[in-house]
């Protein structure tokens, strides 16, 4: 068994869930510690756990952990579910004031071998929403899901009942401009924080038919005028491919005028 330590770990990534053969459905899980090393998390059945460990985005965990033997990143480490305590969280208060302390220690490019990094748009040049080529879930999906409700019995002594998670039915992909040494390089990677997909269910309960205006609204308007940034990572079986973790949108600092 590999050596473990335990870590405050503050949350900055929770993308949507996926289905799993072993744990029925996972997130992938984001942080930096407290020394200011970058984590990422697994296995995380989020939804199946005790109430008490369901942390959020901005909020510190203290956590059993340990480098993962199966996969090489050096930010990836799996972590004993059981030993997730919840802590504080930072507040958005002065402007992210206490955010932006941990927000100008994460990595800001992808050299020295980071799977995992930070960075910030130019410009968003547009949201490109394409519809899933298989809306729901498959027979073999559906099974893994349907384990969710024995697998509560692994992580809590009275286990709870589950929602079956929703798949998404479309893909959102950011294409943006970055600026580089050389001049302006276009992006395209796909947004996988969570808390865009939650944002689109709220919308199609909210408008119906008619989500895609206010959705679009809120990523591409109101986040084009924030200080956004992306915490983007590979993957692991793929590693050349790349994804939007989590949106970080602090309000952009206008500088006082000297005269």
């Amino acid at each position: 068994m590999p050596a473990s330590l335990t870590e405050d770990i503050l949350i900055l990534a929770k993308t949507y869930p996926i289905p799993s053969a072993k744990y029925a459905e996972t997130s992938c899980v984001a942080g930096i510690n407290a020394k200011g090393e970058m984590r990422r998390l697994y296995p995380i059945p989020f939804r199946l756990m005790d109430d008490e460990q369901q942390f959020k985005k901005w909020q510190w965990v203290n956590a059993r952990v340990f480098k993962s033997n199966t996969d090489h990143r050096p930010e990836s480490y799996k972590v004993y579910v059981d030993t997730v305590q919840q802590g504080s969280s930072i507040s958005t208060a002065q402007n992210w004031l206490l955010r932006r302390e941990w927000i100008n220690r994460i990595p800001v490019d992808s050299q020295n071998q980071k799977s995992m990094y930070l960075v910030k748009p130019y410009r968003i040049d547009s949201l490109q929403i394409t519809p899933e080529s298989k809306p729901d879930w498959d027979d073999d999906e559906i099974e893994k899901l349907m384990q969710g409700q024995n697998q509560t019995e692994l992580f809590q002594e009275s286990p709870k009942t589950i929602r079956q998670l929703r798949k998404l039915p479309y893909e959102f992909h950011y294409n943006y401009t970055i600026e580089t040494p050389t001049g302006l390089v276009q992006q395209r990677h796909k947004i996988a924080d969570w808390e865009a997909g939650a944002f689109y269910w709220n919308c199609v309960k909210a408008y119906g038919s008619k989500w895609e205006k206010p959705f679009r609204q809120k990523l591409e308007e109101e986040f084009s005028s924030k200080d956004l940034m992306f915490l983007i990572g590979n993957l692991h079986r793929f590693q050349h491919r790349w994804i939007i973790g989590s949106l970080i949108y602090p309000p952009k600092i206008t500088q006082p005028s000297l005269f």
